[in-house]
């Protein structure tokens, strides 16, 4: 089955249902793609290839599109093992292959595979002419690896833009984004980008300004949908994620051994949606993973941070989720801080001196109740609530 983006350009990605965690660590319980696209012109190109582990009939529909012909290049934008794994196999299937990437490509490549023949080193703006297609090369180091790169395809204007504006979930019979349902994809695109590309926000805002003024009618991206109808809808959305904006709600995580952690959740969660606040999401961060947890921060603009003392210090799942931010650095957040303890404390100090660090902004002292929460805690509750709803609402 052929699935063509425009002429001489097609789809050659397999879905991966069974990987149970991406990079042996981010949850996938709705999978995840992996693109490979193939240009067949006067000379043949593949850009970027797939995750080993699920290539099942990716090189008998390869060659099945080759119809008998040489495969010319392969282009490199991305040297992650889930985009590289089958280039050892295609270079003996095609050993007068060339190897198009970048300097810091072939270091990478050399390490990995101990290929140092057939390269093709481009530079920021170089081409390829393949005929009728040509393709530009675009340096965007640190999105998310130093060698990162994009390859603009300028006939039909198509950007094969790595693993940026990429997603989670597998393809269920729509490949284009016209063919899919938005919502379902959106919380896993964002969850994809916080945890993945969001430490390098920075680095995104450089690659989008270099980007700014190119004419781009579809994106091909080497996870998730191909965005062929409304392309600026995800660009737009990466200029939203990546200059730190969020909605107006406000997520609170606590950790709780006996309940009354979780009390103070609920009742702060409580007096603030009485405030107005109509977006709040209350996790215990003992049973949700990370991932999801950086997601939600990301998306909104206040965060509520609770833990119980455990010796001496905040829970240990609590310092997790605040050892995770400080790496992925999540900005622009109203914090607050809550907690209990039984007789000496400890969690509220840590994750206020957590807090401080992270350069958020506070907008009401913690809470540290002793015990269970009583009549004589509300009022400090009522006034960390109220503040944090005035601080999101504004």
């Amino acid at each position: 089955m052929k699935i063509r983006i425009t002429d001489g350009v097609h789809w050659l990605g397999v879905n991966d249902r069974r990987k149970h965690l991406f990079e042996n660590m981010w949850p996938l319980p709705q999978g995840i793609t992996y693109n490979s696209y193939l240009i067949t012109d006067e000379q043949t190109a593949l850009i970027d290839t797939v995750d080993f582990s699920a290539a099942a009939n990716y090189i008998e529909r390869l060659t099945a599109h080759l119809q008998g012909r040489k495969l010319d290049y392969l282009v490199i934008n991305h040297m992650e093992p889930d985009h590289a794994g089958m280039i050892g196999i295609l270079l003996r299937l095609y050993p007068e292959l060339k190897i198009a990437g970048n300097k810091k490509t072939f270091k990478l490549l050399q390490n990995f595979f101990g290929i140092t023949a057939n390269l093709h080193e481009v530079a920021d703006g170089d081409t390829i002419n393949l005929g009728r297609h040509t393709l530009k090369f675009i340096l965007t180091p640190w999105v998310h690896w130093p060698e990162t790169m994009m390859t603009y395809e300028t006939t039909h204007q198509i950007l094969f833009s790595g693993d940026a504006f990429g997603s989670f979930g597998t393809l269920d019979g729509g490949i284009f984004d016209d063919e899919i349902n938005f919502q379902y994809y959106e919380s896993e695109m964002r969850r994809y980008y916080s945890n993945i590309v969001g430490q390098y926000s920075n680095m995104v805002q450089k690659a989008l300004a270099k980007l700014h003024g190119t004419p781009v009618r579809v994106i091909c991206a080497t996870h998730g949908p191909v965005w062929r109808s409304e392309p600026s809808k995800i660009i737009d959305l990466y200029e939203r994620w990546s200059k730190h904006e969020a909605n107006p709600g406000v997520v609170v995580a606590f950790a709780s051994m006996y309940g009354h952690t979780e009390q103070l959740a609920d009742y702060l969660a409580r007096r603030m949606a009485e405030r107005g606040v109509r977006d709040i999401r209350i996790f215990d961060v003992s049973k949700t993973h990370l991932s999801f947890l950086i997601s939600e921060i990301w998306n909104y603009s206040g965060l509520l941070l609770g833990s119980c003392a455990y010796n001496g210090n905040a829970h240990p799942m609590m310092e997790q989720l605040c050892e995770a931010m400080s790496h992925i650095g999540p900005k622009n957040k109203q914090v607050g801080v809550f907690g209990s303890c039984s007789w000496s404390g400890g969690g509220v100090k840590n994750i206020k001196a957590f807090v401080d660090a992270s350069e958020f902004i506070c907008p009401a002292d913690p809470v540290e109740v002793l015990g269970t929460l009583a009549a004589d805690h509300y009022a400090a509750c009522d006034a960390l609530a109220s503040a944090m709803a005035t601080a999101i609402l504004s």
